[in-house]
Parts: C-alpha cells; sequence; structure tokens
C-alpha cells in the first residue's frame, strides 16, 4: 500500500508541478501610449517646444545676421578693395560655419533635453508596469511599442488597464 501511496504522490506533484509551469502570466503593454497618456507627459512636451522654439529663433537671428551680410557684400561688392572683399568674404564664410555649428549643437542640446525632461516619466512608467507585474504574478510583459514582439496571442493579457489604474489616469 506504501509503494501505490508514493507513486500516486509523485504522479500527482508531477502534474501539478508541470501544469504550474504552463500557468505562467505572460502580458503586453504598449509603453509608448502609456507614456501619452501620463499627464506629466504634457508638461514635459511644452518644456521641450519652448526649448526648441528658443534655440530656433537663435539660429533664424543668425540666419538674418547671415543674410544681411551677403546682401550687403553683393550690393557694395564693385566699390571694395580687394583686400576688403578678401576680408568681407571670410567673414561670411566665418559666419556660415558659425551657423552650421550651432546648428548641429542645437540639435545635440535638443536631444539632451528630451532625455533629461522624459526620464522621470519613463521611469515611472517603467515602475508602475513593474509593480503591476509583480503584483498580478506576471512573468514576462513585452512592450509591443518597440517591435521586439513578432506575435503575441490572444491568450496574452493587455496590462494596460492595470497599469493606467496604478497611475490613477482615467483616460
Amino acid at each position: 500500500m506504501t509503494k501505490t501511496f508514493l507513486k500516486i504522490t509523485l504522479v500527482v506533484g508531477f502534474i501539478v508541478l508541470t501544469g504550474s509551469a504552463f500557468a505562467q502570466k505572460f502580458g503586453h503593454i504598449n509603453v509608448q501610449e502609456l507614456i501619452s497618456l501620463m499627464p506629466e507627459r504634457d508638461s514635459a512636451e511644452a518644456k521641450l517646444k519652448a526649448y526648441g522654439t528658443d534655440l530656433s529663433e537663435q539660429i533664424e537671428q543668425l540666419q538674418v545676421e547671415y543674410n544681411n551680410k551677403v546682401q550687403n557684400y553683393i550690393q557694395k561688392k564693385d566699390s571694395f578693395t580687394p583686400a576688403i572683399r578678401e576680408m568681407r568674404e571670410k567673414e561670411i564664410g566665418e559666419l556660415e560655419q558659425r551657423i552650421q555649428e550651432f546648428q548641429q549643437t542645437a540639435q545635440q542640446d535638443f536631444q539632451r533635453m528630451q532625455g533629461e525632461v522624459m526620464r522621470p516619466i519613463i521611469e515611472k512608467a517603467d515602475g508602475a508596469i513593474k509593480k503591476v507585474g509583480k503584483a498580478n504574478g506576471f512573468i514576462y510583459i513585452f512592450d509591443i511599442s518597440t517591435g521586439t514582439v513578432a506575435y503575441f496571442s490572444d491568450a496574452s493579457t493587455d496590462v494596460m488597464p492595470l497599469v493606467k489604474k496604478e497611475l490613477n489616469i482615467k483616460k
């Protein structure tokens, strides 16, 4: 009787163990959509827009200065001595170079600012996703907005509603 009981216990244990291995939960979420719904994103975008506008205005001022110098040079070119003509051409070339360098620097600064402004929002979303995943027993939650998951079945759970609830997002 003990051998039969041991066999039954082993079989039941095996079924329970393998059954629980197949019952693991997988989920998915569109992180970009989640971030777009977070209220902090609006203020971050406003800050980025203001920063971008400021950079654009500075580039525009340089461009106006450049255009004025070129126009002035064209109008008075024939009256300049060769030395003055060469000096003005050099000024125009240097200003053109400064504009190009400023545009490159401005683009890098904007990208840096974008990272700084968005980092806390991304970290908050990531924390909420991890909290929901842990609290609800998910093994994996895939971010379908990055395109890293080529397929997910209907068995995958969209955790967007749970994370929105965690962040108190009503939209």
